[in-house]
């Protein structure tokens, strides 16, 4: 594996693993209440919290249900003995590369603390898009029963030669893969045909109504999600307030409703629905169900500042 682990090999006992591959990053997440104004000072809220989408997902997959959750990332030295401590206070457990160069990524989360709680993120990637094949061993999948991709592994070389990588390892090993496309901004300077091309093995796709629509060029989520669905076996669209729609084949097979919610921090929600999905599709849950488990997590996210969900205690 890569220079500078930081924990143990993810192996353990038993079996029903999840093994999230993804970003680990630092979230310093400023709620203001006007917009930032220019040349001078905009009162805010300012907190610094864990963050990342894959450590996000993995964080919420443990918090709702999974036993077993390990998460593959690389840091810089700078903060991995907090990311560390972060992960394992919500029943993950870290394998951390730390990078020799890069510092631990880092995401500023401007937060309009009106009603929407809508979010802008001012993203230096740092360590987190320099996960490579050398990180990678197959060792890794020992006991995991699926595999989850977080999409921001697709926007650098290195990445992407993971992807294909733990892709190969986990279809030999009959393991499922799903992946979360992630950034609607980065999808869009990646290219849609080279995205779809990327993801052609991936059995689960968990993009968000913006991102369905993107890959796709059609305005109406629900057209979007049938569309992906003629390439990758099972998508699920996440569609905020509006809940979240499942496609299979080329066609809808459910509709789920959003859960009610009080906006704090919109930052998350989508993680959220990842993790809990998977959860709920580990334990056996039907696909509707494992959905509307999706849109609760994320409801439960979105009242809530940061990605991840309450310390478990």
């Amino acid at each position: 594996m890569g220079r500078g682990v930081t924990t143990e090999a993810a192996g353990g006992p038993g079996g029903g693993a999840l093994l999230v591959v993804g970003d680990v990053v630092t979230d310093v997440v400023a709620r203001h209440r006007q917009p930032p104004a220019a040349g001078t000072d905009t009162a805010a809220e300012i907190r610094t919290l864990p963050g990342g989408a894959g450590a996000n997902v993995a964080c919420w997959a443990a918090y709702t249900g999974c036993a077993d959750v390990r998460l593959l990332g690389r840091v810089g030295a700078d903060a991995a003995a907090w990311h560390e401590r972060a992960l394992r206070a919500a029943g993950v457990r870290p394998v951390l590369v730390v990078d020799p160069e890069a510092p631990t990524g880092t995401v500023i989360c401007l937060v309009d603390a009106g009603a929407a709680a809508e979010r802008t993120f001012l993203t230096d990637s740092g360590a987190s898009l320099r996960l490579e094949p050398a990180d990678w061993s197959e060792d890794l999948l020992d006991g995991v029963v699926r595999l989850h991709l977080s999409g921001y592994l697709l926007f650098s070389s290195s990445g992407r030669a993971l992807v294909r990588v733990a892709s190969a390892s986990a279809r030999a090993r009959g393991v499922p893969t799903s992946l979360d496309p992630a950034s609607a901004g980065f999808l869009r300077e990646l290219g849609a045909e080279r995205f779809l091309d990327l993801v052609k093995e991936v059995d689960v796709l968990l993009p968000s109504r913006d991102e369905a629509c993107l890959l796709t060029g059609l305005p109406d989520p629900e057209d979007a999600a049938a569309e992906l669905s003629r390439q990758v076996p099972l998508v699920v669209t996440k569609c905020g307030s509006d809940g979240a729609v499942v496609a299979r084949a080329g066609a809808v097979v459910a509709r789920v409703a959003a859960a009610p919610a009080t906006p704090r921090d919109t930052t998350g929600a989508g993680d959220a629905f990842t993790g809990a999905f998977l959860a709920a599709l580990m334990s056996g849950t039907e696909l509707e169900a494992a959905a509307a488990q999706g849109c609760r997590a994320g409801a439960r996210a979105v009242e809530r500042v940061g990605g991840r969900p309450p310390e478990r205690g």
